[in-house]
């Protein structure tokens, strides 16, 4: 009895892995981890002057590093990428907020039959003009700056969407290399598979809310990729990659598995939210995920076994993993932004499960 109940209990999160896949399963899944009856009514115009709050973006971003897939081999060095020559990356400034915009050539970088496993953005963070620093404020001091590494996606219309990739708290007074985790960046940009280079924000904001805060992170600078600028360390990314033909992922498909020729395995399966009608203003980070699907044929049982009651072997998710996602929700007139993770949202196995 047992082994019945537990074996019904992995069929029923199968189904809730399998209908996330299609548009409407997906829907169901997170209008009932949210304890909600239909998609909240969010517009375009609730996302102006959005901001995301710390402890929210804080929050998500220590959820992405929890549930970072773990290889299982080290990766090797594919290449050092220090920016196009003649792109200068400007620096915009704002009231509470710098902007440092960094592009590099992507095309390619990454060698073939391989897969990025990690890449990490490296800036070299100048030395504080003391002078320059503003007067000592009678209320708590101010150590720290808040910087955000975003992807920039370009779109038909002339704006752009970003992405939140990754963000942490740089003490204002120490200088040399800071480094950020831009993994989730190089796979959004792979899976767009544009000829256009990458391009990546860098925020630098107060670390808390109020004006002596933001007057404090104005002291942060890091060394651009403009040729003028004659400060040491210019901007690098620096990807590395994994060998597919001696490191693929377990179970993952090889080409033939899109044709069905193959033994059940895992494939990519992309899902973009902003390419979703009813996402497209309701999750806000993620842009989108590698979700993956199984694919392939099973070996069947002999007659003589299915006179037993077995039935057909069928190529199903043994084994997944959650989503962190940051969201909108309405409570009454108010949108406010919220941080969760969704269960069994990405899969991480496939095998073969016999039906009885």
């Amino acid at each position: 009895m047992d082994v019945r109940f537990a074996r019904m209990l992995c069929v029923l999160c199968l189904v809730v892995v399998v209908q996330a896949f299609t548009q409407e399963g997906f829907k169901e899944v997170l209008l009932k981890q949210l304890g909600l009856s239909e998609v909240p009514k969010i517009h375009k115009r609730d996302l102006v002057n959005l901001v995301i709050p710390d402890h929210v973006k804080n929050k998500y971003i220590s959820m992405l590093k929890r549930h970072r897939v773990k290889r299982r081999a080290l990766p090797s060095l594919a290449g050092i990428l220090r920016g196009i020559p003649g792109n200068t990356g400007e620096v915009l400034y704002s009231e509470s907020t710098m902007r440092q915009k960094l592009i590099f050539d992507m095309e390619g970088r990454i060698p073939k039959n391989s897969e990025v496993t990690m890449a990490e953005l490296k800036l070299f963070k100048k030395p504080v003009d003391r002078a320059n620093l503003p007067a000592r404020q009678s209320h708590r001091a101010v150590s720290s700056a808040r910087v955000s590494v975003y992807w920039v996606q370009p779109q038909q219309d002339g704006t752009n969407r970003t992405s939140l990739i990754d963000s942490r708290l740089v003490p204002i007074r120490e200088s040399g290399w800071k480094n950020f985790d831009v993994t989730q960046a190089v796979h959004h940009w792979l899976r767009n598979k544009r000829q256009e280079p990458m391009f990546l924000e860098v925020w630098i904001e107060g670390e808390r809310v109020g004006s002596h805060a933001s007057e404090m992170a104005k002291a942060v600078r890091f060394t651009s990729q403009d040729p003028k600028d004659k400060a040491v360390g210019k901007p690098e990314l620096v990807l590395y990659t994994l060998d597919l033909e001696a490191y693929g992922g377990p179970g993952d498909c090889k080409e033939e598995a899109v044709t069905g020729k193959s033994t059940c395995c895992r494939q990519k399966h992309y899902i973009n939210f902003h390419e979703l009608s009813w996402a497209q203003y309701w999750i806000i980070e993620p842009a989108g995920y590698q979700a993956y699907r199984c694919s392939g044929g099973c070996l069947q049982p002999p007659s003589l076994l299915r006179r037993f009651g077995y039935g057909e072997r069928t190529c199903a998710v043994v084994e997944s993993s959650p989503l962190p996602m940051i969201y909108l929700v309405k409570r009454g007139n108010r949108t406010e932004i919220e941080a969760a993770e969704f269960p069994n949202m990405i899969i991480e196995k496939c095998s073969c499960i016999t039906d009885g």
